[in-house]
């Protein structure tokens, strides 16, 4: 059964053990993918759940309100992929200046033993934890030692002599090389959500929207794009999306704009997904909306054009 929680306090999730990993993994990329992987296989050759521990929001995001890094990934989408890895159970544990103050041996105790029962857990290379991040593998052998568990890192994961990390995906997003991002993912890279109403503007200038919204995070990466949208029948659907604050209508809050080519209904509180295939340019004001439609009609054929020139990717 999947389970999600958010509280340090709380009764045993895993009264019979667990095996346990934990990191940030917003991405999911192939770095996560083998600590997740490496931690199911010691879960099932002990017959106990594998839970994977990650924070929200990210540490990172935490300590630096005010120029948070960018976000690969949604908590729901973070989630759903962690379970898809094979966790059972997930925590995306509140990560506030109550947390941030919590001592390692507080952490082990409290959560690793006293929530999971956990009787191994699994860190990616360099991991650390706990107030000041004063805890490293040692910290946490030594806590195991006297709560019941072993603790153990896994070997860094290495794509073309560099390791993988979550940095080097938000450079390629930029850079807008999305075939460098998929492979350092294991897949095409995409955004997922529920579409929500917009404006409706682009629907009275001959361009309706699927809209998502992205939770008041910093996405990776901005501008216009050609994509393919799943969630939509039985084939990605070939797109043009805009990704950003809408300038040249005064908008504000980032949001993920999918034009569908060639289809007509409504989205409207349906799960989809977005794909990214290509950069097309960088969000830009206009100084009228005739100019922006203009601009959208380029766009849309452009994208158009890359996408009947670019194989679907295959998925890991």
């Amino acid at each position: 059964m999947k389970q999600l929680f958010r509280d340090v306090d709380g009764g045993p999730l895993c009264p019979e053990g667990s095996v346990a990993c934990i990191g940030a993994f917003d991405g999911l990329h192939l770095g996560h993918r083998a600590l997740l992987r490496h931690a199911a296989t010691r879960a099932r050759a002990l017959g106990v759940p594998l839970a994977a521990l990650s924070f929200e929001p990210l540490p990172r995001e935490f300590f630096a309100p005010g120029a948070p890094p960018p976000r690969l990934m949604l908590p729901r989408a973070r989630a759903e992929g962690l379970w898809a890895l094979g966790a059972e159970v997930v925590g995306l544990l509140r990560f506030n200046a109550t947390f941030a103050a919590m001592s390692p041996d507080e952490f082990a105790g409290r959560v690793l033993a006293g929530r999971l029962r956990a009787r191994e857990v699994w860190v990616g290379p360099g991991f650390r934890y706990g107030s000041r991040r004063a805890g490293d593998l040692a910290t946490l052998q030594a806590s195991g030692e006297g709560l019941g568990f072993t603790a153990g890192e896994i070997e860094p994961v290495h794509l073309d002599g560099e390791r993988v990390s979550s940095t080097r995906i938000r450079a390629a997003l930029v850079d807008g090389d999305f075939a460098a991002a998929a492979r350092l993912l294991g897949r095409p890279y995409a955004i997922g959500g529920r579409v929500v109403r917009g404006r409706q503007l682009g629907r009275t200038l001959g361009y309706p929207t699927a809209n998502l919204r992205f939770g008041g995070k910093v996405p990776a990466l901005q501008g216009v794009y050609a994509t393919r949208v799943h969630g939509v029948g039985d084939a990605p659907r070939p797109s043009v999306s805009s990704f950003g604050t809408r300038p040249t209508v005064d908008g504000i809050e980032p949001l993920l704009e999918a034009h569908l080519f060639d289809f007509a209904g409504d989205l409207y509180g349906r799960r989809i997904e977005v794909e990214f295939v290509a950069r097309l340019r960088d969000e830009e004001k206009y100084p009228d909306l005739p100019t922006l439609v203009a601009q959208m009609d380029r766009d849309a054929a452009r994208a158009r054009e890359i996408l009947m020139q670019t194989p679907q990717r295959a998925t890991a």
